[in-house]
């Protein structure tokens, strides 16, 4: 199953509300994401522009951006990206085709 990266960032409503109930919410959005037929791989805290990340398999691009805007629909998060990843093996693969295009960039 294709991998995603998940990051999302809180409101500041989101955070006041984990402060005031501290709370695994990665095992509260598991249920969602098994749902639509994805899987955990790892999820961490972060600081910066986002707040939390989470790495999923899901088995397609609809569910994951599904399982992403059910996340940026509830409230808690003031901004929800999704980024497809791409193993070591299928970059080379993607390499190899990139040799096979003909592509040309334009010339000055």
């Amino acid at each position: 199953m294709p991998h995603y990266l998940i990051q999302a960032a809180y409101t500041p409503e989101g955070w006041a509300a984990l402060v005031k109930t501290p709370q695994n919410r990665v095992e509260a959005i598991r249920p969602s994401i098994e749902n639509l037929g994805g899987k955990i791989e790892g999820a961490w805290f972060t600081f910066g522009d986002y707040d939390i990340i989470v790495v999923v398999q899901m088995p397609d691009n609809v569910s994951a951006a599904g399982i992403a805007m059910a996340f940026a629909s509830g409230g808690a998060c003031k901004s929800v990206k999704t980024t497809p990843l791409l193993t070591v093996e299928e970059g080379v693969e993607a390499m190899k085709k990139a040799g096979k295009t003909g592509y040309r960039p334009a010339t000055q």
